[in-house]
């Protein structure tokens, strides 16, 4: 259920810079998740078509191509930069050229969000640090990004998820604008 303040403070729109953004609070509590991997979405899970216009979007970026994911279940749908694109820093990958992928099973993803961002994800309720990089394991900006509930969401993860893609070295397409409140043109 959408409360009416919801509605006001989700029509922000994520103002995303080189190596920072400015994301709205996530509305409600965190999602519950499991400590240890498999590390699953439990509750506050999005509708398969919020899960499938996200996908949708990022797989529609110019040099993102879907594959098998290095790491995840099989039925994960997994993001790579294309083989043609110059690689970012080996922070920006799960492994190979996988940028993150999908769970399907609950709508979250995991994702190697560029560490500022990261930082900011978490703090703004959107992401939580991978209990195998909480371990040590991998690098901290590891996350569980949680499912979009509505389009709004979509709208934020979406920002996230392109800044991702930018830090591993994917380009924006040319009509991609975010346009900052205030700007004038």
């Amino acid at each position: 259920m959408i409360h009416k303040d919801r509605k006001e403070v989700q029509k922000q729109e994520p103002i995303l810079s080189d190596r920072t953004m400015v994301l709205p609070k996530r509305i409600g509590p965190r999602p519950h998740t499991t400590p240890r991997t498999p590390h699953i979405q439990q509750d506050q899970h999005g509708s398969r078509g919020m899960y499938a216009t996200l996908a949708k979007r990022v797989f529609a970026l110019p040099d993102m191509e879907e594959g098998q994911s290095t790491i995840s279940d099989p039925r994960s749908r997994a993001f790579w930069l294309k083989r043609s694109m110059p690689a970012g820093p080996p922070n920006a990958f799960l492994g190979s050229r996988e940028i993150g992928h999908f769970h399907p099973w609950d709508g979250s993803m995991h994702v190697m969000l560029p560490p500022d961002i990261a930082r900011q994800a978490i703090a703004s309720g959107w992401a939580e640090v991978h209990p195998v990089a909480v371990a040590g394991m991998a690098p901290e900006n590891l996350v569980m990004v949680y499912s979009p509930r509505d389009e709004q969401e979509v709208n934020v993860i979406f920002a996230l998820l392109q800044a991702a893609y930018r830090y591993a070295g994917g380009r924006l397409p040319e009509q991609t604008e975010i346009q900052i409140p205030g700007e004038k043109r």
